[in-house]
């Protein structure tokens, strides 16, 4: 076939005088021809355009949208003014000439598959931007510009979908276009129009340039079904009936479509207000699991609508096809890519990638998806060229087969057959698990038995159901049925959409299976209900748990364990998705970790959207606290690691919302600057954190206490922005927004509740200090509980300069040397005034933090014992947490070392038992057991040898 092919051709060129090259290209093009009757098609028909292409060397270079452009213009530059059937024969000789060269580069081997699609893409865009443009030069000459009520010039946007938009066109692919304007206007020339009638005539003329069929064939078939409304709606939408469709009648199916969109034409002020509409359309903040409802849903539909026409062995719509792999990837980009931006982009590949380094497809498994994808791609390519046919099925005779084989580099089509089979099974694999599809059934997990399914749809009476929930596992069947009917008979319940209860009628037989099983069924049903009733309307999140009986058990299991972890997850449901990976749920993110994934969440966010970047922080924060408690609930975390992980969480925190702020107030006001002997420089600013913090002792729900120091000391010169301040104004704004930043309320909670009373002054002081003030009131003001405070306090966020600075002040106050007795009467009394009015002991029971031997009495020990030797031994103010402390004290002789060693052996049990009483939502006082009150006297008893104090009230 080949060698009759380029007889053929070398027969045209001679009619016509085209001399052909004189190389040995014959191979080459014998070879081609052969795999593809469309490019000896083409070569007989424009021979002379064919030969150029071999002899300038234009089947060895890449072409761009621009090139491909550049070049249709000068083909168009000799039709005439309004000759549309000329510019319609002139774009599909441009075309087709152009996808013989791009098959040839293909079928040669010379390019890979996505260059190939790409260069397909950037023809068909070449196409639309030229010939769109000639069409609307030829209206303006007779209708005039068309302009908007405030007067702006208006254009026409050709949103580019699917494989268009994501520049994967294949070879003989359907183009799916949008057609976007401005709104209301009229055109200003001497036959005048309303904007929506010149561009409805503008977009039907581009349309029939583009598909009807001429001598030269035609450029492409437009599909324009994915518009607004489908083919009943408008053929050409202004900027309002978008937004109106997308916030009322738009489909879910459809935002799969417009994952795609790409502008191939249009101003930029209209292509970034479609961008503003469909990217919180199609990529929304929550977790959307529902995308894996509805794309399955949309599989089937098209899996039957395949099965109706007897189509079989399809690389596209088959099971494992090029479909199943596009269903996949933008499952999880619709689901993921509100909150990650680097899952909002259109080419498949880049998001496969980019799934495999998020982690929620394995490396090698996003490998294989993307080799499997080239792989069916150049098949359909291949395919295609055959006969510049749209087609996707294997072909059924002989010769085809062979052919296709061969193209393909098989050795037969066996051996073609037996390699496409075990990609696409592997693929398919793939999609029934992501999809939670049965391998038998393909239609979701298998139901739990349908004794509980009766219990929840009430379809059997109390008795039975009591007795149904008792073989399940339930101690107290009777409240279980009555909280079940509780939750039903509420106004939530009630009020639910279709889509939502069907999805919460679905989860419920499930998780009474599932809680049945843990170890307090009762108390897990209960927590699982509150949650239940509080994310009902979300149904995106009954969609996570029913879609993932992974997920749906973790779930179980922590708030079996923990009823803090089951408060947190209802307030805070966006949390849910933290369920799907277990290995990043039980891994929470070290300080480094953590700087990074903030990092990589504020960089997909506008420098400018405050809420964007306050909700994307207390998601992220949120995320990890939860990761912290999972692991340390189910003994992943050793128990004195957890508020290493919360501290650095919150140093993690601080340091980005101080970066956002500061960036906020640079560009407002510029930057503050300060003068002296030695000029101009950029005074610094500091977050100190004190107690837990500055300890690295936080704890579940800690809040912050915090101190913001300043060294703008020197000549106020102000700010250099447009709208200066003095400096101590300027870091006064800076600390106001830190701290509306920490603690303002938003839908996703608040990030840190801050405590300022530790600065200078307390609540009467100034917000920010400069630091010259804070080491004069230090040295001359403070009381002793302020210098027993600055035992716990470091620098969070600041220079190193500022760092040594405060560094250097903190040691100074504290190895000032003291009269022992005189700080101990003061130490003393303070503790003893704090247990009056705060200990909440009673009847016999412990309070672990502030009663008498518990966490308080270490505390104050530690401090008495820095500020009393330090002078001595200076090296005691080296650290600001309390067992390095300790161990200081002890190398340092303050302390006996067996005494030390009690304390920090009280001290850790103390603090190991507050946090597993927080995860389990109960207060830090409790029933002494021998542990706990063995420690308790043994501290107290360390007391009272120290500083005196009624010895009946050890105990």
């Amino acid at each position: 076939m080949g060698e009759r092919a380029l007889a053929t051709f070398e027969q045209a060129a001679e009619r016509e005088g085209v001399a052909l090259p004189v190389e040995d290209w014959r191979p080459a093009a014998r070879a081609v021809m052969a795999a593809s009757e469309f490019v000896g098609r083409v070569a007989r028909q424009q021979p002379a355009a064919f030969v150029e292409l071999m002899t300038q060397g234009r089947l060895a270079v890449d072409m761009d949208a621009a090139a491909y452009a550049a070049r249709l213009r000068e083909r168009l530059a000799d039709v005439p003014s309004g000759d549309e059937a000329a510019l319609t024969r002139a774009v599909a000789r441009f075309r087709v000439l152009e996808s013989a060269r791009i098959a040839w580069r293909d079928l040669a081997g010379a390019v890979p598959i996505e260059t190939a699609l790409a260069e397909q893409s950037d023809l068909a865009d070449a196409c639309i931007q030229v010939a769109l443009a000639q069409l609307d030069a030829w209206a303006r000459e007779r209708h005039g510009t068309p302009y908007g009520p405030e007067g702006e010039p208006q254009s026409l946007l050709v949103l580019g979908m699917g494989k268009l938009g994501g520049r994967e066109l294949n070879f003989s692919s359907d183009i799916d276009l949008i057609f976007v304007f401005d709104g209301d206007g009229r055109s200003d020339g001497a036959k005048p129009l309303d904007s929506a009638d010149y561009f409805k005539r503008l977009g039907q003329r581009l349309i029939r340039v583009l598909s009807e069929t001429s001598s030269e064939g035609f450029a492409y078939r437009v599909d324009m079904r994915l518009r607004p409304f489908g083919a009943s709606g408008p053929l050409v939408v202004h900027l309002a009936q978008l937004e109106h469709y997308l916030l009322t009648q738009a489909r879910e199916w459809e935002r799969f479509a417009l994952v795609k969109a790409r502008p191939i034409t249009g101003a930029p002020s209209i292509v970034a207000a479609v961008d503003g509409l469909l990217r919180p359309f199609v990529f929304r903040r929550y977790l959307d699991f529902g995308a894996f409802e509805s794309l399955r849903d949309l599989k089937g539909r098209l899996e039957r609508e395949l099965a109706r026409k007897g189509q079989h062995g399809n690389v596209k719509h088959g099971a494992g096809g090029i479909r199943e792999i596009e269903f996949i990837v933008q499952a999880f980009q619709l689901i993921r890519g509100g909150r990650d931006g680097r899952l909002r982009v259109r080419e498949l590949t880049c998001a496969l990638a980019t799934l495999g380094e998020l982690g929620d497809l394995t490396p090698e498994l996003a490998l294989d998806l993307d080799a499997t994808y080239r792989y069916l791609r150049r098949i359909e390519n291949r395919l295609q060229a055959v006969g510049d046919d749209c087609v996707h099925a294997l072909p059924e005779d002989e010769f085809a087969r062979a052919r296709l084989a061969w193209t393909m580099g098989a050795d037969d089509w066996p051996a073609l057959c037996h390699e496409l089979e075990e990609r696409m099974s592997r693929v398919h694999a793939c999609f029934l698990e992501v999809f939670n599809v049965s391998a038998d059934s393909e239609g979701g997990d298998p139901e739990p038995g349908g004794d509980l399914a009766a219990v929840w749809e009430e379809e059997v009476d109390a008795g039975a159901a009591s007795e149904r929930l008792a073989t399940a596992g339930f101690a107290d069947p009777e409240e279980a049925c009555r909280r079940l009917a509780s939750l039903r008979a509420s106004s939530r319940y009630r009020s639910l959409t279709a889509v939502a209860r069907s999805r919460l009628d679905r989860l419920m037989p499930w998780l009474l299976a599932d809680a049945g099983g843990a170890v307090d069924p009762d108390a897990t049903l209960g927590r699982l209900l509150t949650l239940m009733e509080a994310i009902a309307r979300r149904s995106v999140y009954l969609s996570l748990l029913a879609e993932n009986a992974q997920a749906r058990q973790r779930l179980v299991e922590l708030c079996a364990a923990s009823a803090w972890i089951a408060d947190f997850v209802t307030r805070h449901p966006i949390l849910l998705d933290e369920l799907i990976d277990p290995n990043s749920l039980y891994e929470p993110a070290d300080r480094a970790g953590l700087f990074a994934e903030i990092g990589t969440v504020l960089e997909s966010l506008e420098a400018d959207d405050l809420e964007a970047q306050m909700d994307a922080l207390r998601q992220t924060k949120q995320a990890n606290v939860l990761r912290v408690a999972a692991a340390d609930i189910t003994e992943r975390l050793p128990l004195m690691r957890v508020s290493d992980y919360l501290t650095w969480t919150a140093e993690a925190v601080l340091e980005a919302v101080y970066g956002l702020v500061r960036a906020h107030a640079d560009r407002r006001y510029g930057r503050p600057r300060v003068s002296g002997p030695d000029g101009e420089r950029a005074p610094e600013f500091a977050i100190v954190g004190y107690g837990k913090l500055g300890g690295i002792e936080l704890g579940y729900s800690s809040d912050l206490d915090l101190v913001f120091l300043h060294d703008a000391e020197g000549k106020d010169e102000g700010t250099d922005g447009p709208r200066p301040l003095d400096n101590a104004t300027y870091f006064a704004r800076v600390a106001q927004r830190l701290v509306h930043f920490l603690d303002t309320p938003t839908p996703a909670g608040v990030l840190y509740e801050v405590d300022m009373r530790l600065r200078p002054n307390g609540a009467s002081g100034l917000l920010v200090s400069p630091m010259s003030a804070f080491e004069r009131y230090q040295n001359e003001s403070a009381w002793t509980w302020e210098h027993q405070a600055l035992v716990r306090a470091r620098v969070i966020v600041g220079s190193e300069s500022l760092r040594e600075r405060f560094e250097q002040a903190r040691a100074t106050t504290l190895r000032q040397p003291r009269d022992r007795e005189h700080l101990r009467e003061e130490v003393g009394a303070m503790r003893e005034r704090m247990r009056r009015e705060l200990a909440k002991e009673s009847d016999g029971r412990f309070d672990l933090k502030r009663g008498r031997g518990g966490v308080a009495d270490i505390e104050f020990m530690v401090q008495y014992g820095v500020l009393a030797g330090a002078s001595a031994t200076p090296s005691l103010v080296d650290y600001s947490d309390n067992i390095r402390l300790l161990e200081a004290l002890a190398a340092a002789g303050e302390f006996e070392s067996d005494d030390a060693q009690l304390l920090m052996d009280a001290y850790r049990t103390f603090r190991a038992r507050i946090h597993r009483l927080a995860l389990l939502d109960e207060p830090a006082v409790v029933e002494p057991d021998p542990e706990l009150t063995e420690y308790r006297e043994a501290v107290a008893s360390l007391w009272l040898r120290w500083f005196g104090g009624d010895p009946d009230r050890v105990s």
